[in-house]
């Protein structure tokens, strides 16, 4: 947050931006109803959880036929545009093209076809929601459907829920069941364990929601990082992990970098209250260009992982062209965990060639993780082992032995008791065998200045003095 750092953000902001790889955009995208911010796809955390799979009919209009629908989330039928089946699929290939009734809400929607739909999944028809699930939002986009929101900003049920307004998501869902139920359009609920997506930060349940964020065109970023690994320019260490890191980046969607958080760099774009005019600067503007009236700052700040992507060339000092940044870009060696290869690896190396021409760095060491049983020792997590109090009780060289031994690259590596209490017992092991070696050995064959033999030095002394 330093006046480099600042401009060095303000400064790539502007440039991306000016090349059309920056815009603002109305999308999909992970939001957190407690954070109460929109989150990166890196940022959800999955989890598999006990639910449900509600089997709900939709009448066919014009027909006594009905179809099928399987889906765990049966409060967001409310804002059902359609229903989707495989263009594949015998079942429903003769009903195509017709319309059916979303329950409860009695609004009529097509019956679309799509190579999205899994066949196998439920009974092969997929109700799509565009405003509540990615897949259905790209669905949409395809067939150019409506989008309805039902569920706000807060988490809970919004007014287009109609009788469920203002109801927490688990409660809207329970009753609509029971609704559903009523009428006689719910077939069956089966048990269902699936992977539900989490915030990273606060572990509430993320909400896909269609909000307007800033986006960076990732794509045009992305290919020349892939060709940067690929070609040898950059080697990843271990070499398994390039293979985790070209799936990630062959299949990358543009990057979400607005937050609606207090702490960060806000973003550098101004709108003129007089005149709908959008200014984009690294130095702040006083009055409008256009028409010289009073502007307003965007209030959303970038992902921190937009300015720590710059880290590599803005702390030498860039935009400007320092002695630092000629001398130490680019850099031997990058080393870090493997976790965050996406989160910061990837975004150096994308962001580093868009703005130098070069990658920031010629080898990636990726270390393991120290785990405290499964969970990752983390301050944010509140599982740190404290090593000034592990080296009290278990000393110094136990510690150090501990996080050493059986470590490979890439691997995880486990500090637990059982572990620092057989790592103190050989160090004892060492200590006692040093002393019988040296005990045994004349004085003047002893090697000088070590810590045994000066111990055994001033035992010896001591003995004199008795």
């Amino acid at each position: 947050m330093d006046p480099g750092p600042v401009r060095a953000v303000r400064t790539m902001f502007q440039r991306l931006y000016e090349k059309g790889l920056i815009y603002r955009g109305t999308r999909i995208t992970n939001w957190c109803p407690r954070c109460r911010t929109a989150l990166s796809d890196l940022e959800v955390v999955y989890e598999d959880e006990d639910g449900m799979l509600a089997y709900v009919r939709y009448p066919v209009v014009d027909g006594d036929e009905a179809i099928t629908i399987a889906t765990t989330r049966p409060e967001t039928i409310l804002a059902d545009t359609a229903v989707a089946v495989n263009p594949a699929d015998p079942r429903y290939r003769h009903l195509i093209g017709k319309r059916v009734r979303v329950p409860v809400v009695d609004r009529e929607v097509p019956i679309v076809a799509d190579d999205a739909v899994e066949m196998e999944f439920g009974t092969g028809a997929l109700k799509i929601t565009p405003g509540h699930d990615p897949v259905d939002y790209e669905v949409g986009q395809r067939h150019q459907l409506p989008t309805v929101t039902v569920i706000g900003l807060d988490g809970r049920m919004a007014e287009a829920a109609g009788a469920y307004a203002g109801l927490e998501v688990a409660e809207a869902r329970h009753r609509f069941v029971e609704d559903l139920r009523e009428r006689g359009l719910l077939e069956k609920i089966e048990p269902y364990r699936h992977a539900v997506g989490h915030c990273d930060r606060c572990k509430t349940v993320v909400e896909p929601l269609v909000t307007e964020q800033w986006y960076v065109r990732i794509q045009p970023l992305a290919d020349p990082a892939l060709q940067a690994v690929r070609d040898g320019r950059i080697r990843i260490i271990p070499e398994r992990f390039a293979k985790v890191y070209f799936n990630w980046m062959e299949n990358i969607r543009d990057w979400c970098i607005s937050r609606q958080l207090w702490w960060g760099h806000r973003i550098p774009v101004w709108y003129c209250r007089a005149c709908p005019r959008e200014i984009v600067a690294v130095d702040e503007p006083q009055t409008c260009p256009a028409c010289g009236g009073p502007l307003e700052q965007d209030a959303d700040v970038l992902d921190t992982w937009f300015s720590s992507g710059l880290w590599p060339f803005s702390t030498l000092g860039w935009p400007d062209e320092t002695a630092d940044l000629r001398y130490f870009y680019p850099t031997a060696l990058m080393e870090t965990g493997y976790d965050i290869l996406f989160f910061w690896v990837a975004r150096m190396i994308m962001l580093g060639i868009e703005a130098m021409g070069e990658v920031p760095f010629r080898d990636v060491y990726l270390h393991g993780l120290i785990r405290v049983g499964r969970e990752k020792m983390s301050k944010v997590k509140g599982n740190v082992l404290n090593p000034l109090e592990l080296i009290d009780q278990y000393g110094t060289d136990a510690l150090r032995l501990a996080l050493v031994v059986g470590t490979t690259p890439g691997n995880d590596t486990q500090i637990n008791e059982k572990k620092l209490e057989a790592n103190r017992n050989f160090v004892n092991k060492l200590w006692n065998s040093a002393r019988y070696v040296l005990l045994n050995v004349r004085p003047e064959e002893r090697p000088a200045g070590t810590a045994v033999v000066e111990a055994l030095k001033k035992k010896k002394e001591r003995r004199g003095r008795k």
